[in-house]
């Protein structure tokens, strides 16, 4: 409404949702890994020994990351469950819909247990990791979860509760459910906290304080398995099949190198070093009682602004070679 305060791209605080996956949850466990704490390569069982059943020892920690699991995409654990434990002992039981390692099917749970995962190797909660690990080393001085406290004048609503806008509690229920601190969503942040992380992305993990990760472990990050589509490890690309009529969300003009991240509350990031430009959009589209019918205009809308922000800047690399870079 007219009497709504402004969104301020500095200060302002957004549910970022799904990309909490890459800002919190990958890149904690791409900090572990890099200190040599977690073996990429190593069963999520010898983390986390419940996830037990038919092929779930086949399922690796990279497979949780770049989605090959096997795990369906989703479950309402908060219709299942009314505990934080038993959602998860619930999601240790979800059987594998399909080989691991066969195909990238994109879940929720799969970042929920790397969440985990996370927080076993660190023996302290995915909050208090992340904050140790992402936020603070990047200066992202307004990034957390579950900002309670904080003035909700800062706080963009990311949803509705008996009438009136509710901002500081995670739109997605079985976030909730797990407490608000879960792998795949609950993370509040602003456009300038996520422009610092993209930019160390950009820059190859380097920082104005030093080496955040080490240049080849984010390359590993951003390389892509053998099955594994679009999906890079935490991030996503842009679907070479994507048409005019239904664009990729990074629209047409990035190049074959850029990766990204969307979330259901309209939220999007994509990085393209072939541009050395980085792209931050921050809605709240679940705060419209008509949501279910705003994501195919949103996906047209983000495709738009991706293409606007892209040409905007004049590639590093050739343009001829712009598909390859």
């Amino acid at each position: 409404s007219s009497s709504s305060a402004v969104p301020d791209p500095d200060s302002t605080i957004w549910d970022i949702a799904s990309i909490t996956k890459v800002v919190a949850t990958a890149s904690s466990a791409m900090r572990l890994a890099d200190a040599g704490r977690l073996v990429l390569d190593a069963p999520v069982a010898r983390y986390l020994p419940r996830f037990q059943g038919g092929k779930k020892p086949d399922v690796t920690v990279r497979m949780l990351l770049d989605h090959t699991s096997g795990l369906p995409p989703y479950v309402p654990l908060y219709r299942l469950t009314r505990t934080r434990a038993r959602a998860i002992t619930r999601l240790y039981r979800e059987p594998l819909q399909y080989t691991p390692g066969d195909t990238a099917v994109y879940s929720d749970l799969n970042a929920m247990l790397l969440g985990l995962v996370v927080e076993r190797v660190a023996r302290r909660s995915l909050a208090e990791v992340a904050q140790a690990e992402v936020f603070r080393p990047l200066e992202m001085r307004r990034t957390m979860f579950k900002p309670r406290g904080k003035p909700t004048r800062w706080i963009a609503p990311s949803g509705v509760h008996r009438g009136r806008p509710v901002g500081g509690r995670v739109n997605d229920e079985n976030a909730m459910r797990l407490g608000g601190v879960a792998g795949h969503a609950g993370v509040f942040s602003t456009g300038g906290d996520l422009a610092r992380f993209a930019q160390t992305w950009l820059r190859n993990g380097a920082t104005p304080a030093g080496q955040w990760v080490t240049p080849d472990l984010i390359r590993r990050f951003l390389t892509p398995g053998a099955r594994s589509g679009t999906r890079l490890l935490g991030w996503d690309t842009r679907d070479p099949l994507a048409t005019a009529e239904a664009p990729s969300v990074f629209g047409s003009l990035v190049s074959a190198s850029a990766y990204g991240h969307t979330g259901w509350t309209g939220t999007e990031i994509w990085i393209d070093p072939a541009r050395d430009l980085f792209l931050v959009f921050l809605t709240n589209r679940s705060f419209d009682p008509r949501t279910d019918q705003s994501i195919e205009k949103l996906k047209l809308v983000r495709a738009a602004v991706s293409d606007a922000a892209a040409r905007l800047v004049t590639p590093v690399c050739p343009p001829e070679l712009i598909a390859m870079c």
